[in-house]
């Protein structure tokens, strides 16, 4: 029925993907990454999946069969979107897979960073047993909750806070305030979030918008008791300033599941600080999650190579039409 290239995974940790592709009657190559333009695989694939790939205008130039990239996940900021309705070609990505999951990390990175936890680990195994030598905590409960971004995720996470008694704040310039006043949380723009919450939790596509969107002047104007919670995208944040603010007491920390660099070089400088968790990406994880993201998004795949649209698509490709005209003059 036609090729499909899994652009992340040889087949030995693709198996899952794998299988369902070839019992809907497709041959399957794998790359550890998106292959060069030069190579076959590229050029024979209708079909290419990836996770956190780059796929650029001359990546999909090279693939002169193919009518879809499915992303195996949300972001899509490593995807050129434009180029690939251009040629014809549409995007999808599974937007809803994991919004449990990242919710629940994001809350999980908010109480473990609040009740110290790392720390009372790491002293009871280095054998001290004391209840306040972490620095004073403070109860959870009447603390403020910013949440920047109110989509599914945002929502969930906000939902979650409201149940360990956080008051919600949430700023979403694409969402009515009436829409967020009737899930609970009371609606702000930026600067009031920022100046009122405790914790500030990122749930936002990143895009050329809200690129640093956390940035010098952004973190002068949070409270010196504020943290940051970050489990979207780590182009979101402003890391050197992040660590100059943490450094000088400006905020009292973060806890951090996305970097812009992953993973990072061992002297980035948030580190080596305490006042800073950080997990591997994972906000995402669950054995769960991980088999629906990849059913998924081979069931977009089966879809747009059968002629049928996608359920998800992140584009508008153009008529098949264009195509050509469209990628001569796109070429390099």
């Amino acid at each position: 029925m036609g090729t499909v290239l899994i652009a992340y995974a040889e087949r030995a940790q693709s198996l899952r993907e794998t299988a369902l592709l070839e019992e809907m009657g497709y041959q399957v190559q794998h790359a550890q990454g998106v292959p060069g333009t030069a190579d076959p695989r590229l050029r024979d694939a209708e079909a290419i999946l990836v996770t956190v790939q780059e796929v650029t205008a001359g990546t999909l130039d090279a693939m002169p069969a193919c009518k879809i990239v499915s992303r195996v996940g949300t972001g899509l900021d490593s995807i050129d979107l434009d180029a690939a309705a251009r040629r014809g070609i549409y995007v999808t990505n599974v937007a809803d897979y994991s919004v449990d999951e990242v919710s629940t990390h994001a809350i999980a990175l908010l109480l473990a960073h609040t009740r110290r936890l790392p720390q009372y680990v790491a002293g009871v195994r280095a054998g001290q047993w004391s209840s306040t030598g972490n620095g004073a905590i403070r109860r959870l409960r009447g603390l403020t909750l910013g949440v920047v971004g109110f989509g599914r995720i945002g929502q969930a996470t906000a939902a979650k806070g409201r149940g360990l008694g956080l008051w919600v704040l949430a700023f979403d310039p694409f969402r009515a305030g009436t829409d967020i006043r009737a899930s609970g949380a009371e609606p702000v723009d930026l600067p009031e979030l920022l100046d009122r919450s405790d914790f500030i939790s990122l749930h936002v596509p990143l895009t050329a918008q809200t690129h640093h969107l956390i940035n010098a002047q952004a973190l002068a104007a949070m409270k010196p008791s504020a943290v940051l919670i970050n489990t979207a995208r780590g182009g979101l944040v402003d890391e050197p300033a992040l660590a100059a603010a943490i450094r000088s007491g400006q905020i009292a920390g973060a806890a951090l599941d996305v970097l812009a660099q992953e993973p990072p070089p061992q002297d980035h400088p948030l580190l080596a600080d305490q006042r800073v968790l950080i997990t591997p990406h994972a906000g995402w994880y669950s054995t769960e999650a991980q088999d629906d993201v990849a059913v998924r998004a081979c069931e977009e795949v089966h879809r747009v190579l059968s002629g049928q649209p996608p359920r998800s698509p992140a584009n508008s490709p153009a008529p098949p039409t264009a195509v050509p005209a469209q990628r001569k003059e796109n070429v390099g």
